[in-house]
């Protein structure tokens, strides 16, 4: 097996198809957002049916995201970028022709396994290309190209669904789909894969599935008995879920990596808190710029294009400066600017300015490519080679399950504040008390990620992972 560190740091077909990869996905999750009010238009939605089309989505990558990364650890990171490629293009092409909900839902759920087989290998094959120390360059051109799908997304988005409709979303990313999957068979040889030999764990996977599962529910039936029931059952199954794999052979998730390397363990927390406070604002945005400002899809897309226009700007930049700065510095930098980013929007208001939003939405975003390059860095610099693929898994289960959970947030205020079978126009007072409330909880998680991130500046978990990367 090839050592990392002596493979050439520009290999630009590895690198070419990653961030091919990485630019699809979330340019679809930015263009559907500003797609939502024309498919509840289109379909006839309330607000908490319309936050499942981008929530199943989410729910099915989180599902899948851990379980996949360990396959690519077991039978070869190639072969599962490449299915997932493949899988990926069909739900979009699937859910283009969707004629009602359940079949949209039912394809969104083929995007989603898709997805998931995709993300939990890339940073892995990206990481295993690349010498040590241009990993964090390397790492910050992979963020770059998510925050450009997550510029575009709303822009192209909001033009193709007031132009063309929102099929043409999907239809036209199954496109470039197709392309990538072919780029993957051409570019994409070394089908690595180092637990050869060792076991999948179906009942670990079955167990964190259907504890993430239950906790979504349960979030959006929170007004219901059944709503409780099911968080304690997501609870009860991640009790079991942990003592299971610490008494398995071969772990899904090696629970004795996280419990000894503190590193590791306070990136990936604070990682989890940073997406569980920022997904949903995108999906608050969207129906309330379209629905209570009464702007079109591609006018709403222009307004919130400040974001990622500042995270694609400055993710590259965040990912050099963390080969000479202490990532944790970075990061906690970024996770401060996002507090105050979403606090801008605890007062937003039918006829907020234009200009407040988009500063609120600019500094949100430079606090974002502060926090997720460096981030990732710390993270995969923390582990060794071997652990390489669990170490991306991990990470993308963590950005999954960190937007299922946002996204079930907003679904759980939503169900409290306007009820079941609202919509937004039907109900704009209660939607905007709703998002407020949902924009302050978000803060208030940034609030507390910070320390998470700030806990690795103490000098026992720099020294560690220093030990760590000097191991490489």
């Amino acid at each position: 097996m090839t050592n990392p560190s002596s493979r050439s740091p520009g290999n630009t077909a590895i690198l070419t198809v990653v961030v091919l990869s990485s630019f699809l996905v979330p340019f679809m999750m930015a263009a559907l957002n500003i797609a939502l009010p024309s498919i509840g238009n289109d379909l006839e939605l309330d607000a908490v049916m319309l936050g499942w089309v981008a929530t199943t989505y989410l729910l099915t990558a989180a599902v899948l995201l851990l379980p996949c990364g360990r396959a690519g650890d077991l039978y070869g990171r190639r072969i599962v970028f490449l299915y997932g490629m493949g899988t990926y293009t069909v739900g979009s092409f699937l859910s283009s022709l969707a004629p009602g909900i359940l079949s949209l839902l039912t394809a969104r759920i083929i995007q989603g396994i898709g997805g998931a087989m995709v993300f939990s290998t890339g940073t892995a094959i990206l990481i295993s290309a690349v010498a040590p120390r241009n990993r964090g360059r390397a790492l910050g051109w992979n963020v770059a190209a998510v925050y450009l799908g997550l510029s575009l997304g709303p822009v192209l988005g909001g033009i193709i669904a007031h132009d063309l409709g929102w099929r043409w979303i999907f239809g036209l990313n199954a496109g470039a789909g197709l392309l990538a999957t072919l780029l993957t068979i051409r570019c994409l040889h070394d089908n690595t894969a180092e637990a050869v030999g060792k076991r999948f764990d179906f009942t670990g996977a079955g167990i964190y599935g259907w504890g993430l599962i239950t906790f979504l529910y349960g979030c959006t039936r929170i007004s219901d008995p059944v709503g409780p029931l099911c968080i304690l059952v997501s609870i009860l199954s991640g009790i079991y879920f942990v003592r299971h794999e610490l008494h398995t052979a071969s772990p899904l998730l090696d629970i004795r990596l996280v419990r000894t390397n503190l590193p590791f363990l306070l990136s990936n927390t604070a990682a989890l808190i940073h997406y569980a406070a920022t997904a949903g604002l995108g999906f608050i945005l969207s129906l309330y710029l379209v629905n209570i400002r009464g702007f079109t899809p591609r006018d709403a897309g222009w307004i919130m294009i400040a974001q990622p226009v500042m995270m694609t700007l400055f993710s590259p930049l965040a990912g050099r400066w963390s080969d000479r700065i202490p990532p944790w510095k970075l990061a906690s930098l970024g996770m401060s600017l996002t507090a105050i980013g979403l606090g801008t929007f605890c007062i937003l208001q039918p006829d907020t300015p234009l200009w407040s939003i988009m500063t609120g939405l600019g500094i949100l975003g430079f606090g974002f490519a502060l926090f997720s390059s460096p981030n990732t860095h710390a993270i995969m610099g923390s582990v060794e080679p071997r652990h390489y693929g669990m170490a991306s898994g991990i990470l993308a289960s963590m950005r999954s399950i960190g937007q299922m959970t946002s996204m079930a947030i907003v679904m759980m205020i939503l169900t409290l504040v306007m009820g079941r079978g609202k919509t937004v126009l039907e109900a704009p007072e209660q939607f905007g008390r709703s998002a407020r409330i949902a924009c302050a909880v978000f803060s208030a998680l940034c609030v507390a990620g910070l320390f998470a991130s700030l806990a690795r500046g103490r000098k026992n978990t720099l020294a560690t992972e220093t030990t760590t990367i000097q191991r490489l």
